[in-house]
């Protein structure tokens, strides 16, 4: 087989698996160049599920390493696309309103980080009444619901919880539970609790189809010793730099603590990493002693060590879309240790 036909081969295979929207159909082609695949699924494994609103693939590594399958994914971002091609051999689908359930293969376990800015409490706050995130949502739901998975992982913002005085949290309790009939639990995790060197809360749900008759599940606890960053800070790292005259003029301008500036001997975790990292601002931000002017933004490396992704995972993009990817990512291993206790809980039901 010539290289020609193989990569015609493989795109149709590709086109037919993922059933790529047309207009992204060069896209996919222009991505198939490529040496090797990092992270593929365990030859043996042990359950099904599903990569929504999948950005870099933070939930896909966490099921992975537990012996998950990825059978579907969906992400709209073309450079998150990218990514997720570079480190999974796949390139998602889409618009995931524009996804027919009935096109997607069986599945176990569906999981996904459905878009948080309507939540968010630096956002406006808009909720199930934002036209185009806000409901995505249902969309979720209406997959559940054709699709019957065993089991469900969501994560959202903790402003989720108090969002419209809670309104909009228990419509989406009240959707999983009486009307899609699962189980639910829901906790608030810090990432910062599972050796990750990041302080993110976030709130994760996780629920079981009725039938199957769990009736409790426990949250991974983690671990309170926190770990530093420090043992991450790349040493002589030369860029990317922040200007003198920024710095005088804006990161400095007043002595309030803001921003928070790490080294190589900071022991404590990182702020939040936000998406909007590259916009160096200095009550989120989190700079790096060093480089060239002698402050500095974060490395590729020292964001892969922030949220939790291994070294050798490739971001290809440019370093504006490589802080916005990782900045809306899920914390790898927190995601790891509750799918853990997802597929052991299923397991103890002969249910896997």
């Amino acid at each position: 087989m010539t290289d020609d036909t193989a990569k015609t081969h493989k795109r149709q295979e590709l086109i037919k698996k993922f059933s790529f929207e047309d207009s992204k159909l060069s896209e996919a082609e222009n991505f198939f160049e490529r040496k090797k695949i990092p992270f593929t699924s365990k030859a043996d494994s042990s359950f099904t599920f599903v990569d929504l609103f999948a950005g870099i693939g933070g939930f896909r590594l966490a099921m992975q390493a537990n012996g998950g399958h990825c059978v579907f994914s969906s992400e709209w971002d073309d450079a998150a696309k990218q990514t997720y091609y570079e480190n999974y051999g796949e390139v998602p689908f889409g618009d995931i309103t524009k996804v027919n359930p009935d096109n997607i293969p069986d599945f176990e376990v569906l999981a996904g980080g459905f878009p948080c800015q309507p939540f968010s409490s630096i956002g406006k706050r808009e909720g199930f009444q934002h036209k185009t995130q806000g409901t995505l949502f249902f969309y979720i739901a209406n997959i559940i619901k054709k699709k019957q998975p065993k089991a469900f992982l969501l994560e959202n913002v903790m402003g989720l919880l108090t969002h419209d005085n809670g309104n909009t949290f228990e419509t989406i309790i009240d959707t999983l539970k009486n009307e899609l009939g699962y189980s639910v639990f829901y906790k608030v995790l810090n990432s910062a609790d599972f050796k990750v060197p990041q302080e993110r809360k976030r709130l994760y749900f996780v629920g079981f189809r009725n039938d199957l008759n769990i009736s409790n599940f426990i949250f991974p606890e983690g671990n309170k010793n926190k770990i530093g960053i420090g043992q991450f800070v790349e040493k002589d790292a030369k860029g990317p730099s922040i200007s003198k005259h920024l710095q005088e003029s804006y990161i400095f301008k007043k002595n309030d603590g803001h921003p928070e500036i790490i080294d190589e001997n900071s022991d404590f975790p990182v702020k939040t990493l936000c998406a909007s990292y590259h916009k160096i601002q200095r009550i989120t931000g989190t700079f790096v002693r060093g480089g060239e002017t002698g402050l500095r933004l974060l490395t590729k490396n020292e964001c892969k060590a922030i949220m939790g992704f291994p070294k050798i995972f490739e971001c290809p993009v440019s370093r504006t879309q490589m802080y916005h990817q990782f900045g809306n990512s899920v914390a790898v291993p927190v995601v790891i240790e509750i799918s853990k206790k997802i597929t052991v809980t299923l397991s103890n039901k002969g249910a896997l």
